[in-house]
């Protein structure tokens, strides 16, 4: 029996039982549920109660002190550096990882329409897009901003997470990678252990899918590089070709500024991702 630290929404809990699924008869998986910061305060702004890690870091607390045996996370959410102690054990094959416009198509958005998202990134590409678009705040677990829909244009959504709860609105305009590079790491699951437990990350091992693990971690190079758990809106989307890594990054310089991009190819993911940080790092700063 292995203890499963994981937060308790339907998309978590999801998670978790998909993860056991992949084990199998390997271990049996008994969930632990945590309450996160972002958790706790659902109404109030990601970036007000402590950006990147406010999903994730009571869940890594629970395996670090011997509660859990290990953690299921929505790789999006996971801070750039993994904590002292920990591991990032295995990264099974990823789902789609694009953002989607639910209750109405981005052509078919009215002059000025609002649209609703917690996120900067989102916001500055979609405002590339369309500069007539107001935006508004939109915080909750998958259900409550299905629910909230209907009084916005338009909400945004990952598209991993309608899919994998068997969510079909009436209205999804599905955004291409190419117009709207999605958060590092997104559609894809992150499961840590302690470093030192050798027969947990044995276990983990069998769930690794190595072509998302390779993107996955390219992305992540490029947070790290951009400076940690960086404030400005970003995101980096990898996919592999043969065995060469297709990434494609944006940055902007502030929450309502100017969105740069950045394009590049390469064998070594992490080498790509910190180089197209750098280059959009030296757009930001001229």
């Amino acid at each position: 029996m292995l203890r499963a630290a994981t937060r308790g929404s339907a998309l978590a809990r999801w998670q978790t039982a998909h993860i056991a699924e992949l084990l199998g008869r390997a271990a049996a998986v008994e969930p632990l549920l945590v309450t996160t910061a972002g958790d706790r305060h659902p109404a109030t702004p990601i970036s007000a109660i402590g950006g990147k890690g406010v999903f994730a870091t009571e869940v890594q607390a629970a395996v670090l002190d011997g509660r859990a045996d290990f953690a299921v996370h929505s790789a999006k959410d996971l801070p750039a550096a993994t904590p002292e102690g920990l591991a990032l054990a295995a990264v099974p094959r990823r789902a789609d990882p694009r953002d989607v416009l639910v209750g109405c198509r981005l052509a078919d958005l009215p002059e000025g329409g609002v649209v609703a998202t917690g996120s900067a990134r989102r916001r500055v590409q979609l405002r590339e897009l369309r500069a007539d678009l107001r935006f508004a705040e939109l915080r909750g677990n998958i259900g409550t901003r299905l629910a909230k829909a209907a009084g916005f244009d338009a909400v945004v959504m990952a598209k991993a997470a309608l899919d994998r709860l068997g969510e079909h609105p009436p209205v999804v305009d599905v955004l291409g990678w190419e117009t709207m590079v999605p958060q590092v790491g997104q559609g894809a699951l992150a499961v840590e252990c302690r470093a030192d437990d050798h027969r947990v990350l044995s276990l983990l091992a069998a769930v690794q899918d190595p072509a998302t693990r390779r993107e996955v971690d390219a992305e992540r190079s490029f947070l790290v590089t951009l400076g940690g758990d960086c404030t400005l809106p970003a995101g980096a989307h990898a996919r592999l070709q043969g065995d060469t890594l297709a990434m494609r990054a944006v940055l902007a310089d502030s929450p309502d500024g100017r969105c740069r991009t950045a394009v590049g190819h390469g064998g070594d993911g992490e080498a790509l991702g910190r180089d197209l940080a750098r280059q959009l790092l030296e757009l930001v700063a001229r």
